[in-house]
């Protein structure tokens, strides 16, 4: 069973605590050309980062290396202090991905996919059957815990793959487009418990198209373009960068600051 701290978030060592919840340092990955290019970035404990950018501007790329799913060409991933890439073990246990097509074993209910997941993850079976029942409780989908997967709407799926990414309480989650195929109400739930994550000390880093979920809910907004990271800051200070008034949206300032960099 790992160690957890008194919110239920999985510890960190003792060597990472005062640490960045992430840093990357001149992080490139290559397909031929540049998809992500000397990306320096750097997220805070408690901290919910948006990572904006048109398609193949190189969002997914990046939390796929953080992930440990691909190796970067060149640079260096640290998460909590540990190197995610000379201690991969270390650095997932206290990470979690969710990728944007949930990836779910069909054949199991809700349940049964929780308790394998936990079960990869060493947690002990008391604290996973709790931590399940509240995770489905608040997802609202305690009354479909024995259907099976595969019988589940997309937006059910992906509420699943969430409860099953939280399962061993990560310290720094990953989500690409986590609101894609939810409707308002179940959008809300995952919303909500973003934010008591966040509370509880956890870092996020979302990628998304939907603007006004980067504009309500991140605490920062990086905006990456081309593989390169053009922008970064809270809302105001992208405001204040690209010299638009107070009222003008994040999509707005995403566009100005776009076409600006492709001009």
């Amino acid at each position: 069973m790992s160690a957890t701290n008194g919110s239920g978030l999985r510890n960190v060592p003792a060597e990472g605590r005062g640490s960045p919840a992430l840093r990357l340092s001149g992080v490139s990955k290559f397909f031929g050309k540049a998809a992500v290019n000397q990306l320096d970035l750097e997220l805070a404990p408690g901290e919910l980062y948006a990572l904006l950018g048109p398609n193949g501007a190189g969002k997914t790329t990046t939390l796929r290396m953080v992930a440990g799913l691909l190796p970067p060409d060149a640079g260096k991933i640290e998460i909590f202090g540990i190197d995610a890439w000379r201690d991969p073990i270390a650095a997932k246990s206290i990470t979690a991905w969710l990728p944007d097509e949930p990836m779910l074993y069909d054949k199991l209910d809700p349940f049964e996919y929780l308790e394998f997941v936990a079960g990869l993850w060493s947690v002990e079976p008391a604290t996973a059957l709790a931590r399940a029942t509240d995770l489905l409780e608040m997802l609202d989908l305690w009354k479909h815990r024995h259907e099976r997967c595969e019988g589940f709407s997309r937006g059910m799926k992906q509420k699943v793959a969430l409860a099953g990414a939280l399962i061993h309480e990560p310290r720094l989650l990953m989500l690409d487009e986590p609101l894609t195929g939810l409707d308002a109400g179940m959008a809300r739930q995952v919303k909500d418990i973003l934010v008591a994550r966040v509370q509880a000390g956890a870092a996020i880093v979302l990628t998304t198209h939907i603007l006004e979920v980067a504009e309500r809910l991140a605490d920062r907004i990086g905006i990456i373009h081309h593989g390169k990271l053009i922008a970064e800051g809270t809302l105001e200070e992208l405001r204040a960068r690209t010299g638009t008034a107070g009222a003008s949206t994040l999509e707005d300032v995403f566009l100005d600051l776009t076409r600006a960099e492709h001009a």
